[in-house]
């Protein structure tokens, strides 16, 4: 079992994280091998900029169905589940309505894609976790990134609908 207490042990997990090709989905992958996860897998919409050692490195561009499930094929094994994959196109509500759109759909139904896909390999690995990237703006915004907050907004309600559609199948659900 790789949950005690309540708290999911990362240790001889295996792991797949979401936008792991910079920022803080790179550290994530890079933290979760240093913290003992057995495997962990490093996705990107363009898998040729993932960097790190130690990591099996899979094509993933949450936006794209077909993406979504052929990682889920791929790493049927996982037991973590990091969703930090996203966008900010610094566009206000009534800015670029492609732009916004773009913001929704990494962000709500990107997430939301890559959750349905891999709840059941969660569900046959006795639970497991998801982790939801969000951020502060999830809860304010200013002029500039409204969009970015209102799709962060929605991805939070996300988080909590989730949480308690997976508690069922023992999957721990965690908003950040």
């Amino acid at each position: 079992d790789q949950r005690e207490d309540n708290f999911m042990n990362i240790q001889g997990s295996t792991a797949l994280v979401t936008g792991a090709n910079r920022g803080i989905g790179r550290h994530f992958a890079s933290q979760l091998l240093e913290r003992g996860a057995t495997k962990v897998y490093a996705t990107a919409r363009h898998p040729e900029l993932v960097n790190l050692d130690g990591v099996q490195v899979l094509r993933l561009d949450v936006t794209d169905p077909a993406s979504v499930a052929e990682a889920a094929v791929a790493a049927e094994d996982v037991t973590l589940l990091v969703n930090n994959a996203g966008i900010a196109t610094g566009t206000n509500l009534l800015g670029d309505l492609g732009n916004l759109r773009l913001e929704m759909e990494t962000h709500y139904f990107g997430t939301l894609s890559v959750v349905r896909a891999f709840a059941p390999a969660l569900a046959k690995g006795g639970g497991g976790a998801i982790l939801n990237m969000l951020s502060a703006l999830s809860w304010f915004s200013f002029d500039g990134v409204n969009g970015y907050a209102a799709a962060k907004a929605a991805e939070w309600s996300l988080t909590n609908g989730i949480r308690l559609e997976l508690a069922a199948q023992g999957t721990q659900v965690t908003g950040v």
